[in-house]
């Protein structure tokens, strides 16, 4: 299939559709809020950071509060807080260390404290409004939350726009921002939330400026349920990248007019959204609100147990299809990112190649015989503009076809080159790639991008040569099972890693099971299939060529087959879910 000879059918909005009310705009949202506020008289309206605070202070002015309080102007100073805050941003510009700070540490004491006595003797109506506003509200006070997927919360952190907990650093570079996000301030409001999720009567959905929409506790929560008792997707993000290629443009039929797109982050639910569709409106969320909620439902009891409230798999897309490399790069050992960063585990990765054309290549492993002296050098060499980096004569330049399947464990030299699609399947982890070298280009900011060989030089895996990898690493495929119109195949990850990934081709019914594991799945081949509950558990699910979708544990068995213009022809997915055994 040639797949600038296809009509796009990729669905880049998918949605859950549930019963109930939702509310447009600001003054209907109003409309709702007002008796709350004279019926309870304090409504406290908290929010994740990154949403824009004074869109809706302006808007909430038509509730004619008598007094109205701002929790920024009950937290410490800047300097109190980026002196709290050092040892977990660094100075490093990209790499930070997991914060155990709460969202109570950013509060002046003495003013939280103050605050909370006014609250107790000041007479009629009262609005709280900020990140943070629950700390001040008695149980019985309305409590509404405006939440905010981390992907939005980005974009809006390269315009500018917005500030970090209790700082202004929206002229800080985008890394910068990112950085303390990452290990600090996402981490916080996160915690914040999910000790609210009880209490909070309504949710605000503000991730499109101007307009707002509400929802109650009761229509969340069922989208919540119903999410997570079928097979769904999460809402599919895309980027620009250095060396981004024009493959997605069509496949997923995307905007001709930017430059390129290098990334698709099509299941990373700590940053991506989930939709729910009520009567007709989409109302958008954090798909991290599910895992927080129904982390047992949808991991599975023992991955949850292994990884807590962490959704250990991640599927995106690198597109370099008329494209270019990929920066030369390595990721940390586990002991060295539990050690240096305070993250739980490291960013095992593979490459599943989705697509290629002609000329499709992989770096892959060391070479037999690398001098490591020789190839450290010649890294610090290009870091400092002596010399570019010969990766052909330290890595192993690899052809790449479609289907092959890369497998790239913590610590192996790994680039991917230009005409290729890649399926990236991996740990969750995203933040953690050391660029040892970079070709050197700049960055789409039109400055060079932060490189980190010192960092690189301490993790790579000097064992991993040419019959390593080859042996090891390389389409390591295994047969598994057959039926009438299927068979199985193993084809990863590497024995160090805890992801397995089993293709399937079928053209007529396969049946799978979840193992007590989150399934993630990505139709690879094939314009559709249809996923069928064999017990009509759930309603069946269609998807389309190139979508990934989620099959939370607890459905257990379930089917897949071609569906529309696929049927009575071939398919291919390839599955991901925790492994527990050998």
């Amino acid at each position: 299939m040639n797949y600038q000879n296809r009509s796009s059918n990729y669905d880049k909005h998918p949605a859950t559709s549930i019963s109930g009310q939702i509310h447009l705009g600001w003054n209907k949202i109003c409309d709702i809020l007002a008796p709350l506020l004279k019926t309870n008289q304090l409504l406290a309206l908290d929010m994740y950071v990154g949403v824009y605070e004074t869109e809706i202070a302006d808007a909430l002015q038509a509730l004619q509060p008598d007094t109205v309080i701002f929790t920024h102007d009950l937290l410490k100073t800047e300097a109190e807080i980026l002196k709290m805050t050092a040892s977990y941003v660094t100075e490093d510009t990209l790499f930070g260390y997991v914060t155990p700070l709460r969202l109570v540490d950013y509060f002046d004491q003495t003013l939280l404290a103050a605050a909370q006595e006014q609250l107790k003797h000041t007479e009629g109506t009262i609005l709280v409004l900020g990140t943070g506003a629950s700390l001040l509200a008695p149980d019985n006070a309305t409590l509404v939350y405006a939440d905010l997927a981390r992907w939005e919360h980005q974009l809006r952190m390269r315009k500018g726009n917005v500030h970090a907990i209790g700082i202004d650093n929206s002229k800080e570079p985008f890394e910068s921002q990112h950085k303390r996000c990452y290990f600090n301030d996402w981490l916080i409001c996160d915690a914040h939330k999910e000790s609210l999720f009880d209490r909070i009567a309504y949710w605000l959905d503000t991730h499109i400026e101007g307009s707002p929409k509400l929802i109650d506790k009761e229509t969340f929560m069922r989208g919540i349920d119903a999410t997570v008792n079928r097979p769904f997707r999460v809402v599919p993000f895309f980027a620009p990248a250095p060396w981004g290629g024009q493959w997605m443009k069509d496949v997923c039929d995307l905007d001709r007019e930017i430059i390129n797109y290098g990334w698709c982050f099509d299941c990373v639910p700590e940053e991506n959204s989930l939709l729910f569709s009520i009567e007709g409106t989409t109302f958008e969320l954090p798909s991290l609100n599910l895992v927080l909620l129904r982390a047992k439902a949808l991991l599975g009891g023992p991955v949850e147990s292994r990884f807590g409230k962490d959704f250990p798999i991640r599927f995106d897309f690198l597109d370099t299809v008329g494209g270019g490399y990929l920066s030369f790069q390595v990721h940390p050992t586990t002991h060295y990112i539990q050690k240096h960063f305070g993250m739980n585990y490291t960013q095992d990765e593979s490459y599943y190649i989705l697509d290629a054309q002609e000329g499709a290549t992989v770096y892959l492993g060391l070479k037999n015989g690398v001098d490591k002296e020789q190839m450290s050098q010649d890294l610090r060499d290009a870091q400092n503009n002596v010399k570019p980096f010969d990766a052909e004569k330290y890595s192993n330049k690899i052809a790449a076809k479609k289907h092959d399947h890369f497998l790239i464990p913590a610590g192996t030299v790994h680039c991917s080159g230009p005409e290729a699609l890649v399926l990236e399947i991996s740990a969750t982890p995203n933040h953690f790639t050391f660029k040892m070298w970079d070709w050197g280009r700049l960055g789409l900011d039109g400055k060079p991008r932060p490189i980190n060989v010192e960092r690189g030089l301490k993790v790579i895996n000097w064992e991993r040569d040419y019959d390593y990898t080859m042996q090891n690493l390389v389409n390591t495929i295994e047969p598994m099972a057959t039926g009438e119109g299927w068979e199985e195949e193993r084809t990863g990850l590497h024995n160090h890693q805890f992801i397995e990934t089993r293709r399937h081709r079928f053209s007529k019914t396969v049946i799978h099971e979840t193992e007590e594991s989150v399934n993630v799945l990505n139709l690879v081949a094939g314009e559709e299939a249809i996923v069928e509950s064999l017990d009509a558990s759930f309603e069946s699910f269609i998807v389309h060529y190139a979508e990934t979708f989620i099959i939370p544990a607890h459905l257990g068995k379930y089917s897949i087959r071609p569906y529309g213009k696929s049927e009575g022809k071939e398919c291919m997915t390839i599955k991901a879910y925790v492994r527990f055994k050998a």
